[in-house]
């Protein structure tokens, strides 16, 4: 036997309305959830050499993401610093490195700091490869190859030479490297003709101003600044250790993690490349 069951027009209604307040309520505690994501300051820490190319970065990705009210806090400094301040409980979302044995450090002490039955939420990752350059506003580089490098760099016994620290700056130190591997760097010290700067940034401005004759500087800084081809030599990158920079989210946050895979997108990867960088797969 059948049983009809009928449901009034009152019931019906009012059914439908509690399921309308509870998608309403459901899709109002979803645009709150964004927001509160979106009202919650992305912290990055960046190496110095970004200073140029990851605003242009940023305000790509608030426009593509449609996050106009995001808020992206960024601090650059040298990667040493930045590592040193993460360590000491900085409370960044994203550290930018330079290199990749600072966010490889900091992903083994987050390692050691969890459970063995966890797993690691994030690991290091390549976002770009870095150009060295050699700088001047003091004297031509026009026509400069491997060779005459070396000996205008010697001949000149009276002009100074700028790099970043190498303790601190990953391009200092393979601009330390370049000139080991060409046997002149002992004697450059000896003469006290090598300025080292704390961070590329710093070594740049001593270039730029002309405190120092020559500078070993990212190449992207001198696109930034549309530098002349007389005023710069771009090194061949199997001259010095590969630059690849490395970064690693720091915090579990939605906006954090989004942003990092941005970074290696082909849109942004495109921004690196017309920067003076080398982009990676």
């Amino acid at each position: 036997m059948i049983k009809i069951i009928t449901i009034s027009s009152a019931c019906l209604a009012l059914t439908l309305s509690a399921c309308s307040k509870e998608q309403t309520a459901a899709l109002v505690q979803s645009d709150a959830d964004n927001a509160t994501e979106q009202s919650q300051t992305l912290r990055i820490a960046a190496a110095a050499n970004l200073s140029d190319v990851l605003p242009e970065i940023i305000d790509a990705y608030k426009r593509d993401k449609n996050l106009p009210a995001q808020e992206i806090d960024v601090t650059y400094a040298s990667s040493g610093k930045l590592y040193a301040q993460i360590t000491s409980g900085a409370p960044y979302d994203i550290f930018l490195s330079a290199n990749q044995a600072f966010p490889a450090k900091l992903a083994k002490i987050k390692l050691n700091k969890i459970k063995p039955s966890d797993k690691m939420t994030h690991q290091p990752f390549t976002y770009t490869q870095g150009q060295l350059a050699l700088y001047s506003v003091n004297k031509s580089l026009k026509g400069l190859n491997p060779t005459t490098l070396n000996a205008l760099l010697m001949t000149e016994s009276d002009s100074k030479i700028t790099i970043a620290n190498p303790e601190l700056a990953p391009y200092g130190k393979s601009a330390q490297a370049y000139l080991q591997t060409q046997n002149i760097f002992d004697t450059l010290t000896e003469q006290s003709r090598i300025i080292q700067a704390e961070n590329i940034g710093q070594a740049f401005q001593y270039a730029h101003t002309g405190n120092v004759d020559y500078g070993f500087v990212a190449k992207s800084q001198l696109t930034a600044i549309k530098a002349t081809p007389e005023q710069f030599y771009t090194l061949a990158p199997k001259s010095y250790p590969a630059i690849f920079q490395d970064g690693l989210v720091l915090s579990d946050t939605i906006t954090a993690t989004d942003f990092s895979d941005y970074l290696r997108s082909p849109t942004t990867q495109q921004y690196f490349s017309d920067a003076g960088y080398l982009a990676v797969d």
